[in-house]
């Protein structure tokens, strides 16, 4: 695997030429697999032999894993995505009350407000740039942030060290004095975080996990309680700010349906439906780790091998979606026959906050493009940086010129 990332579609067409499922070398010179085909990566998402915890993964359990390893903390973190069986379903249910349909749903008029300010700073930040702007500086990111900030209650004063940090988290190509001081630097903020709120308790998650913790604490240690906010944080934000940055970059790429979108022939919804799939936020995800030897579409992944879901090439497999699957069609999810992709996972470990991300998506690229139907990007998609990540599918910064603002 590229520890730098550079561009997934092309290594993912590399990768899938080979087959579904593919041994890959990890940072470190770890050895690992990539799940990519689409039905592969279905089957092995929800077998009941493959497990997310730390503990049967062969190389850590063996002291072969360095401390500062780029991916320690996709392993070791404790919370849900490493928690298995009742472990999961303890740590999901303390979780899942904030992202019923109806919380969600309460969310929308807070979304939209915030997302009417970050147009005029969009607006404003262009005019002082000659007519260019950051979009995921200015619009993309600080919306999700926002919204994770205000459901997590994490001061306003936090959230520019978080993205940073988690950043540094989720990179693969920095070396192990960075990935300890960023992971230490995380918790210590995030710890400060969970005392200001166990001080002062309000109506968001941290305090309810705070509570639990403390009227409960059979259902939450402290370590499970940083672990879980260090998830929401990541997860929150990252995803949502990759999706809504790659819809923007996929619809100033093919203008046509753009305007299709704007004219009311198709749906805001089936964009970011179709970004997930085209152009997945998540490129590979760590880890999962068969619990005996296991084959997937013919090949055997061994016992402990930690895995890696790779969502961004499964949502361009042509077996499962067509011989056009590296075409951008928006048309495509309301389509007969269409095959779902797998962009927020499956199975038991599906992401708990998929509705909060469609709908913030949603709403920022409704009101983004009717604000600017002529938003265009500053410069060609082959001089746009990418994400120092395989993890992360997107670009560093996304220069547009919004043009003329519209009531």
């Amino acid at each position: 695997m590229d520890p730098a990332g550079g561009c997934p579609h092309a290594d993912n067409e590399r990768l899938l030429a080979l087959g579904a499922v593919a041994t890959v070398e990890l940072p470190g010179a770890v050895e690992g697999v990539a799940v990519l085909g689409h039905d592969a990566l279905k089957e092995f998402l929800a077998h009941p032999d493959v497990a997310k915890g730390a503990r049967h993964f062969t190389a850590l359990r063996e002291g072969r894993i360095a401390d500062g390893w780029p991916l320690l903390t996709f392993a070791t973190v404790q919370g849900m995505t490493t928690a298995d069986g009742d472990d999961h379903r303890r740590l999901r249910s303390l979780v899942s009350k904030a992202f019923t349909a109806r919380r969600v749903e309460q969310l929308r008029p807070r979304i939209e407000e915030l997302t009417s300010g970050l147009l005029d700073s969009l607006h404003a930040a262009a005019q002082e740039g000659g007519g260019v702007a950051d979009l995921r500086r200015h619009f993309a990111l600080p919306l999700p942030m926002g919204v994770i900030g205000e459901l997590l209650g994490v001061e306003a004063e936090y959230l520019d060290r978080l993205h940073h940090l988690s950043n540094q988290v989720v990179a693969t190509d920095i070396g192990p004095e960075q990935v300890v001081a960023a992971n230490r630097e995380l918790v210590a903020v995030l710890v400060a975080v969970a005392t200001a709120r166990a001080e002062n308790p309000g109506d968001d998650l941290t305090s309810a996990l705070i509570a639990a913790r403390d009227e409960e604490g059979d259902r939450l240690s402290q370590q499970e309680l940083i672990g879980t906010l260090v998830l929401m944080i990541i997860a929150g934000h990252e995803t949502t700010l990759n999706l809504i940055t790659n819809a923007v970059r996929a619809l100033c790429g093919h203008r046509d349906q753009l305007e299709s979108v704007l004219k009311g022939e198709s749906s805001w919804a089936d964009v970011v439906e179709e970004t997930l799939r085209w152009d997945a936020p998540v490129s590979y995800f760590p880890f999962r780790y068969p619990v005996r030897d296991l084959t997937v579409d013919g090949t055997v992944i061994p016992q402990g091998t930690p895995v890696l879901a790779g969502y961004s090439a499964a949502g361009r497999d042509r077996a499962a979606h067509g011989p056009d699957a590296d075409r951008f069609d928006i048309t495509r999810p309301g389509r007969p026959g269409a095959v779902r992709h797998l962009s927020l996972g499956h199975g038991a470990h599906y992401c708990l906050g998929a509705p909060l991300a469609r709908m913030e998506a949603t709403i920022a690229l409704e009101r983004l493009f009717t604000r600017f139907p002529d938003l265009d990007v500053a410069l060609p998609e082959a001089e746009l940086t990418r994400h120092a990540s395989f993890v992360g599918n997107s670009v560093r910064a996304l220069p547009v010129r919004p043009g003329a603002s519209r009531p």
